[in-house]
């Protein structure tokens, strides 16, 4: 079998804007080996130029799950995306629609969105070899806030947001649903860590109670950056500039059509209307549950009910039935000492319905 390098090069001659389907633990070899090599084939066959540094990462941030400096070895690319948000806020839905757009298909494929900054998932190699054996244009995960990011020109960021309950209630069942075998791994690499040295703890089985935990720190698992409030902060305050797009989960479930065709805009991509048709129908969370092993392989590794569990209702609304008069009060003064007011009203309820957050004057 040939080695990930050799892949590359065969794929950048034939299929030059096609996304790899060399893959660590796909391709039969390692690709975090070969990415050094990789490199070098790109370089030699002219696609990669030097990308101008706009800014460095300002901030350090580093949590039990997400560390910032496993993106030092990012090598950028002139037309990647990268998508970040707060957990659990509409990541993988954007990350299905990016990737049905830059592939021009809605047909069912692996979501294929190298992620750095997660600690969980083994050494930093495995990622950036990922991301280098990629040889269409890239779209890259995190959930980190944007000043813990470098910007490299041309490069594209995309934050989805969403209420802090209905993420908190989102979050909750994410991490109740972890197999013994993520809460071993969890585990291991927080004990190894001196900033932390112990287990994480567990979230209580009672939602209402593990809603007044995550109040207390935005959901930050160790690092005030990592939190719900830092993250949105951080994007909102960036909205203005030319490479962002800020969208929220309301506005996909009020009209996914419109949403899809302002990212596909933000990003330069045209495609036929009946690409763009079914690429929305493929976007509805029930096909995007049905098809969950196909698109989301890796939630039957991770979740004791694999996709069931990770595309659980995406649905908003839920903490209505579960909070009290006294958790509402205390979340309504979280959010009024957090955000300014045209932050908090964007996060509660969509551009659709608060307006264009690039508009407001706060």
């Amino acid at each position: 079998m040939p080695s990930c390098a050799a892949g590359v090069k065969e794929g950048l001659i034939a299929q030059p804007r096609r996304t790899a389907l060399i893959r660590p633990g796909v391709c039969g070899v390692n690709c975090s080996q070969d990415a050094a090599a990789a490199m070098a084939l790109r370089r030699e066959l002219g696609e990669i130029a030097m990308q101008t540094l706009v800014r460095p990462a300002t901030r350090e941030v580093r949590s039990r799950v997400f560390d910032s400096a496993r993106w030092a070895g990012y090598q950028p690319r002139p037309d990647d995306i990268i998508i970040s948000t707060y957990p659990k806020c509409g990541t993988t839905w954007t990350q299905r629609i990016v990737g049905m757009l830059v592939n021009g298909s809605a047909e069912p494929r692996p979501i294929e969105s190298p992620w750095f900054d997660m600690r969980l998932f083994g050494p930093i190699e495995a990622a950036l070899g990922e991301a280098e054996a990629q040889t269409g244009r890239r779209y890259l995960k995190s959930h980190l806030p944007y000043e813990a990011l470098p910007v490299y020109a041309g490069v594209k960021f995309i934050h989805t947001a969403r209420d802090g309950r209905d993420s908190a209630m989102s979050f909750h069942n994410h991490l109740v649903g972890f197999l013994p075998e993520m809460w071993a791994n969890f585990d291991a690499v927080n004990q190894a860590d001196p900033k932390f040295a112990d287990a994480p703890p567990r979230p209580s089985p009672d939602l209402a109670e593990y809603f007044r935990g995550w109040l207390v720190d935005g959901g930050a698992y160790g690092d005030a950056g990592a939190s719900y409030w830092d993250v949105e902060r951080s994007f909102w305050a960036a909205r203005h500039e030319p490479n962002m797009l800020l969208v929220h989960f309301n506005d996909l479930k009020a009209d996914r059509a419109g949403e899809i065709a302002r990212i596909a805009d933000f990003l330069d991509i045209a495609l036929p209307a009946g690409v763009m048709a079914q690429i929305v129908e493929a976007a509805g969370f029930e096909t995007m549950q049905a098809q969950s092993a196909v698109i989301a392989p890796f939630t039957e590794r991770a979740w004791d009910k694999g996709g069931m569990r990770f595309f659980n209702k995406g649905t908003n609304g839920r903490w209505k039935d579960v909070l009290t008069a006294e958790d509402l009060a205390r979340y309504h003064q979280r959010i009024a000492a957090e955000f300014t007011p045209g932050l908090a009203a964007w996060l509660e309820h969509g551009r659709l319905t608060a307006g264009d957050p690039r508009q407001s004057e706060d």
